[in-house]
């Protein structure tokens, strides 16, 4: 990407945030409110506690913070992603390949955009992990080892209630049923 390409993407991401607040997405180019209701907080919250002790083993933080997607028109909040504690402590954003998991859980307006945009640019992009949990369908689905043209390996997609082994680093099981 040469400069000026360089400085008008910064440009654009910078004005989307400042303008719609920090929870707005770009998304393929398009602005993105990332509003949410408590039910789609609440299964961010049940997957977070039972990442916790893990991440933090792991000398990581569990957030929703920013993921930038350089090179592309897209600037995305996931629901949660755990990165290293050293990567996120100085951190405006991060890019998806500083993650060890992402994780988005579908609502009726971004159903779609998680289950194909965003699963290929997160591979394309390089996140080891991707965990999709989609409330319309009820199920789970783990997608692993990115590449260029998605993701390899994916496990699911599995109906809650089913557990969720999660690979190395993790080496834990997620408990989905109260999702």
């Amino acid at each position: 990407m040469d400069i000026k390409a360089a400085e008008a993407e910064y440009a654009l991401k910078y004005a989307v945030q400042r303008d719609h607040g920090d929870r707005a997405q770009l998304i393929e180019g398009v602005v993105a409110p990332a509003s949410r209701p408590w039910s789609h907080e609440a299964a961010a919250h049940i997957l977070r506690a039972q990442l916790s002790t893990r991440a933090t083993e792991l000398g990581c933080v569990i957030g929703s913070g920013n993921l930038d997607l350089s090179g592309s028109p897209n600037w995305y909040v996931p629901d949660l992603a755990v990165v290293p504690a050293a990567a996120a402590k100085n951190a405006d954003a991060l890019l998806p390949d500083q993650t060890l998991l992402i994780v988005e859980v579908t609502s009726e307006s971004s159903a779609e955009t998680d289950r194909q945009v965003k699963r290929r640019r997160y591979a394309e992009y390089g996140a080891p992990l991707y965990l999709l949990v989609d409330r319309q369908q009820r199920a789970v689905t783990l997608f692993a080892e990115p590449g260029r043209l998605g993701y390899t390996k994916i496990t699911g997609p599995l109906p809650y209630g089913t557990p969720l082994p999660l690979p190395t680093p993790f080496d834990l099981t997620l408990d989905t049923s109260g999702l």
